[in-house]
Formats: structure tokens, sequence, C-alpha cells
């Protein structure tokens, strides 16, 4: 079985049924064993009655009590090691399964990090989480037709040949069983497939639904929107029922069908058979043969039927799973090296200029419009942003990456002991440069008021920390990674003054010399910016230092004193920060 950190190899995403059978050739040796087990486990039950019939006409019929116990030892030994196998079978198959589950499980995952900040772009967050809590599973459920799926076909065969020797009349009807199944079950099964892709559709949906609602619920409450949410979640929710529904009445036909069908294959064929021996055309013993035959027949067929619902529904979510598989991300990969030297960051679209070594905000009318700026210079939307001489979309993402860090002030934090949360990538870093990171983002007040400092457990999400807090964590993780390039969007938004000025202060102090960039509209920040873009519509209206912006640039300074009103005449707050230092 797949090991937690084995490659788990390249899928086929051509298709549906070539990743399936990708997940079979990914292990062939299990594969070919659990194929095995099932034949001689399916086709073992055929002989049995075969035995049967000798121990009838050798044994008991002419009195010979040596030849009735040695076909009856015959039987018993058929029947022991038929147990055998079967738990064999069911033992290797579960490997088989497994396997396939965590194989999938590790494409799905990798495909995910790969896709990285455009993932959200591409694919609700319902549809990976349906991808990964019900298709995985119903994929790895499908590969059941590797082993009990073959050792029915040959089952079937070894009896249709049995048959054959005892009555071509017999075996034609036999032969003939699993063609009519097929026409009845055919178009039952398409239908199943189009019901489960609807069904699947659906339950993604609602996935999402869930998602948003359980992120927003606080908003929400906060205004008055819970009723229309929840009408809509029940909506969603009748819709997935009648779904179900569908999907389960087509399922309910093909189980009627093979519970039903091999009964009557067992009336058919015993009634022609009792007829023949009426006839003088067979014995008895051969009778009581061939309807253990038949009987044998009720479990390949009842499986043909219950494999052909499998493998529909696992095309079903190979289908999803291979659409996921076959997405990119949506800036590409490019192939320059990034710029030797730190260099200037541009954005034409907003006309945004970030020097080197230098602190930069950006105060926008709108946040948004500061955040999609932030996001094309860090490269996470497409855009014609450059980075020194050279197309930031045309340079090795790995350099990007390594280089730009952005930190949004909505960043994801994991569970964990405050350290883990706040060394992030940097696992290497000693305690005197978390202090650093700490004391940096005025974030040292929540070490001391924890009961174990840096050793509290953090909860998923910081739930266990206020908003102002989860913020400054959020900012250390930043300022201890300590990228070339910062992009901060809101860094202090949730911040009194008091603590806001002096995030302000120590963040100039940790980045100097370095490139900063960070988005915000409060002058306790905007003061001790190099240079400051006043944004209107996302476009540059105004460049300059805070205090000339204040001066010369009017609706910039509409925009800052709706935070102060009190130091729009000198348009410092210094006094406030001056408190902190």
């Amino acid at each position: 079985m797949i090991d937690a950190y084995e490659d788990p190899g390249t899928p086929d995403s051509r298709g549906p049924a070539r990743y399936l059978w990708w997940l079979v050739r990914s292990q062939p040796g299990r594969s070919a064993a659990g194929a095995l087990f099932g034949i001689v486990s399916l086709a073992l039950p055929a002989v049995v009655p075969y035995l049967l019939a000798r121990a009838i006409d050798d044994g008991l019929e002419p009195g010979d009590r040596a030849a009735l116990l040695g076909w009856a030892a015959a039987v018993l030994a058929a029947g022991a090691l038929d147990a055998w196998l079967n738990i064999a079978r069911h033992r290797t198959m579960t490997r088989v399964r497994m396997d396939a589950n965590f194989r999938t499980v590790k494409v799905v995952v990798g495909q995910a990090v790969r896709l990285g900040a455009s993932l959200r772009r591409q694919v609700a967050a319902g549809e990976v989480v349906t991808i990964g809590v019900g298709d995985v599973q119903t994929v790895a459920t499908s590969l059941t037709v590797v082993g009990p799926g073959v050792g029915a076909v040959v089952a079937y065969g070894v009896v249709a040949a049995l048959l054959l020797a005892v009555s071509p009349l017999l075996a034609a009807v036999v032969l003939l069983g699993v063609p009519v199944t097929g026409v009845l079950a055919g178009p039952l099964m398409g239908r199943l497939q189009g019901t489960e892709t609807a069904y699947r559709e659906a339950q993604g949906a609602l996935t999402a639904r869930i998602g948003d609602m359980a992120g927003g619920l606080r908003v929400l409450g906060g205004l008055g929107g819970k009723e229309l949410v929840a009408g809509a979640f029940r909506r969603d929710s009748r819709r997935l029922r009648d779904e179900g529904y569908r999907v389960g009445a087509v399922t309910s036909w093909i189980q009627a069908l093979g519970l039903g069908v091999p009964p009557v294959f067992l009336a058919v064929v015993t009634w022609l058979a009792a007829r023949l021996v009426a006839q003088g055309s067979i014995t008895v013993g051969e009778l009581v043969s061939v309807y253990g035959y038949v009987a044998v027949l009720v479990v390949p067929v009842a499986y043909f039927l219950e494999f052909g619902q499998q493998v529909s529904r696992g095309l079903v979510a190979a289908r999803r799973i291979v659409r996921f598989l076959r997405l990119d991300p949506l800036d590409g990969d490019g192939g320059h090296d990034a710029p030797a030297e730190p260099s200037a960051l541009h954005d034409p679209e907003s006309g945004v200029r970030v020097l080197p070594g230098r602190l930069t905000a950006l105060a926008c009318e709108r946040p948004a419009d500061a955040a999609e700026i932030v996001d094309r210079l860090g490269r996470y939307t497409p855009s014609d942003a450059i980075w020194g001489e050279v197309r930031l979309d045309a340079i090795a993402l790995a350099q990007v990456r390594e280089r730009i860090l952005v930190a949004d002030h909505e960043a994801d934090l994991f569970a964990g002991t405050l350290r883990e949360v706040v060394l992030g990538r940097r696992a290497d870093a000693g305690d005197a440069a978390v202090a650093r990171a700490v004391r940096a983002a005025a974030a040292d007040d929540i070490v001391r008021g924890l009961p174990d400092g840096l050793d509290a457990r953090i909860d998923a999400q910081g739930r266990n920390l206020s908003g102002g807090q989860r913020q400054r964590v959020r900012l250390a993780r930043a300022l201890l990674a300590d990228p070339e390039v910062l992009l901060a969007v809101e860094p202090t938004s949730a911040l009194d003054a008091h603590t806001e000025a002096a995030v302000a202060q120590r963040l100039r102090d940790a980045r100097e010399g370095r490139t900063t960039v960070v988005t915000t509209t409060s002058p306790l920040v905007l003061h001790r910016a190099d240079t400051v873009h006043f944004l209107v519509d996302g476009k540059v209206e105004a460049s300059g230092t805070h205090e000339g912006l204040l001066a010369y640039a009017p609706g910039y300074r509409a925009l800052v004193a709706r935070d102060t009103e009190a130091d729009t005449d000198t348009g410092s707050g210094i006094g406030a920060e001056e408190a902190v230092r």
C-alpha cells in the first residue's frame, strides 16, 4: 500500500476510464492477486455441484460407501479452500481500495498545492471538499471489480463449460443470460450516471454554501441576513434530497434486477433439466449438478449488476477528479530568473511603482482596489506587472514566491502552538528571531497574556484570539519570514490607535532597507511611509509623502481625515506615535 510520503506517480487524466485503469496499473501485483483470488474463489463453488453429482452417481446410487466418502471429503476440502480464498480475496481487495483511496487523495492534494492561489479562482471550496470526501471513496470502491468482478466473468464461463458437458441446450440458456441482463440493465446504468452527476453537482453546491455560512455567520448575524441565507440553504437541501431520490430510484431498479434475474434463470434451467431427466437424457446426479451450477450463478450475475452500478458511479466520480487534475495555474510558470539585485516593482494597470528598499503605502477609496494591486504585484492574478526589467509572469514562480511575500490580513492560521503559528515556513528560526518578530508586530502582550506564552495552543484560524490579536500574529509570521519584498494588506485594520502607532513605527524599523508595501488609510501608518500612492478607481491619482499629499491632494486629505479629524492640521498623528515608541 502507498506510503504517506511516497510519490503517487503521474495520474492519467485523459479520461475517467483511463484514470481508473491508472489506479489499477499503479499496484499491478496486488491487482493481479485480487483478480486471481476472485477467479478461484468464485469458480471453485462451480466445481462443488460436479463433486456432488459424482457422489450421487458413483457412490450413493450404486451403494459404494468408499466412493461416497471420498467424494464427500472432496466437497469438504473444496468448501474449506473456498473459505480461505474468500478471506484472502477480501483482504487483498481492501488493500487495493485503500491504495486507490490514498493515492487519489495524494494526487488531489498535490494538484491543490500546485494550483496555489489560483485554486479559489477556478474551483469552489465545496467542489474540493466533495471530491475529497465523496468522490475519492466512490472511485476506490469501484476498483472492487478488479477482484470479484473478473472472478464473476470467469466463473460464468466455467459454469457454461460444465453445463455444455451435460446439455448444450442448458449451456445455451445460461450463456444468453448475461446479454439479456445487459439489455435490461444497460439503460439504467446510463441513467444512473446522469442522475449521479446531477447529485454530485448539487452536493458540491450545498457544501460550498455550508462553508460560506460557517465563515460568515457573525457577519450575517450583524446584517440580519441569517434568514435569507437559511432560506437559500433549505432550497439547496431540498434540491439535493430530490436528486438523491432520483439516484435511489434508479439504484433500486438495478438492485431489483440483481435479485430478480438470477432466480428466474434458476427456475428456467431447473425446469429444463427436470424434463431432460424425465426423458432419460441426463441422470439424477446431473440434475443435482445442474441445479448447483445455476445456483452458483446467482452470485456472478448479481455481481455483474452490482459492479456495473459501482463502475458507473466510479466513472462519474473519476470524471470530476480528472476535471480537477486538468486545471492549470492561472499565471503559469516562466523560465526567466528573478533580478539578481533588489529591483523596482511596477504595475502598469494602476501606475503603482514600488522602489526597492523603501516603505510604500497604497491609500485607496476602495480597499478592494489596493488588494487587487497587491495580487498583481505578488503574481496571484494575471497582469502586466514588471519586476526590474522582466515581466513578473515570465519569472520562475518558485523564485517569485521565495522573494515576494503577500501577507493578507485574513490569511489562514493553522492549529498549533503560538510558536509554530509564528514560525510558518521559518521552522529553523531561533527564539531570538521569533521574539524580534513578535515585538515588531506589537504582539508581545499576546505572549505575556497566554498561560504558556509561545507554547500556548492556538485553535485553527485563531478562534481563541481576538481579531486584533490574530492580525498581529499574522504580521509577526510575515516579518519572521523576512522576504525581500513584503506586500501587506491592511496590516493594522483591526487595531486600536495606540497599538496601530506602535506597529507603524516598529514595522518601519524591522523592515529598514527592505522593500515593503502596505495598503492602508491610517494616518499613523501613512506618516511612516517613504512614498504614498493615492489611488482613485484603481489608478494612481497622486504620489508623494503623507504630509505633501495632505497639503496638495484634497481627495487624499478627505480620505484619511475620516480616520482622525484631529490630525489633519499636521497630517502626522505624531503625538500618538511618540507615546508608544
